[in-house]
């Protein structure tokens, strides 16, 4: 009778304890509800880890995301489209930097860092960084670089994003639409209340493209994540073994 007792009361323990994790288990993320929050200047502050809406191909509309099915290419761009062939080396394989929109395309989390004076973009994908001022200084002068050089400045309660001086090597999105040297993006970030971010990106390159276009996603706060470690360098096998290429680029 005692052995009895003892093993209903353990077993309505363990389902008290399991039910109550297969229920929550089986709900749907809920982000936290309320205005946008703002930091103590009272500016609207972005700070959080953002789940992005994947985002393989700009043409496609999906989840969270709006595209553009047609894109505007120059001759030269649509030569680049066409011609793009991943399994001959595309950069990404070999562990070479994403570049901005490609990195805000994928479909691991982003962390947002703001202060007054700086907005910092935190990837999970590869563990990059980008780090803008957002006090209104001009663009820098320097070597183009792979996520080129950003700077913000607040348009009432959206901050704008804006950067230029890419050098050309990276690709718009998982499926390679390419951009030249000569691009300029910019990013308008607005939070319509504290669980989400908006997000256009407008994508001006006068050598690819015949005209600006422009993309729109939503992004939900996680509360309930935190930022890992990615690693490309030191588990990309694929690389070393022959079965991804180096990316050969024009000297």
């Amino acid at each position: 009778m005692k052995q009895r007792f003892v093993a209903r009361v353990l077993t309505a323990l363990a389902l008290a304890v399991v039910f109550p994790m297969l229920a929550a288990a089986g709900q749907e993320y809920r982000p936290p509800a309320g205005p946008a929050p703002r930091s103590a200047s009272g500016k609207v502050d972005f700070s959080g880890v953002w789940q992005k809406p994947y985002v393989p191909d700009l043409t496609k509309d999906g989840k969270d995301f709006k595209g553009l099915a047609d894109l505007p290419f120059t001759p030269w761009g649509d030569a680049e489209w066409k011609k793009y062939d991943a399994a001959e080396g595309d950069y990404t394989g070999a562990c070479l930097p994403f570049g901005m929109t490609r990195s805000v395309n994928t479909p691991e989390p982003m962390q947002i860092m703001q202060s007054d004076a700086y907005f910092a973009f935190l990837f999970e994908q590869n563990s990059w960084f980008t780090v803008v001022p957002i006090d209104g200084r001009p663009h820098r002068q320097g070597v183009p670089t792979w996520f080129g050089d950003s700077v913000g400045r607040w348009e009432g309660d959206t901050l704008v994003i804006d950067t230029v001086n890419f050098n050309g090597k990276t690709r718009l999105d998982t499926i390679g639409h390419p951009h030249s040297d000569q691009l300029h993006l910019t990013q308008r970030f607005s939070r319509p209340d504290r669980g989400h971010l908006s997000l256009d990106m407008i994508i001006d390159d006068p050598k690819t493209f015949t005209k600006p276009w422009k993309t729109t996603r939503t992004l939900t706060l996680r509360t309930d994540w935190e930022m890992m470690e990615y690693s490309c360098e030191e588990n990309n096998k694929s690389l070393w073994e022959g079965r991804i290429k180096v990316p050969k680029y024009p000297k």
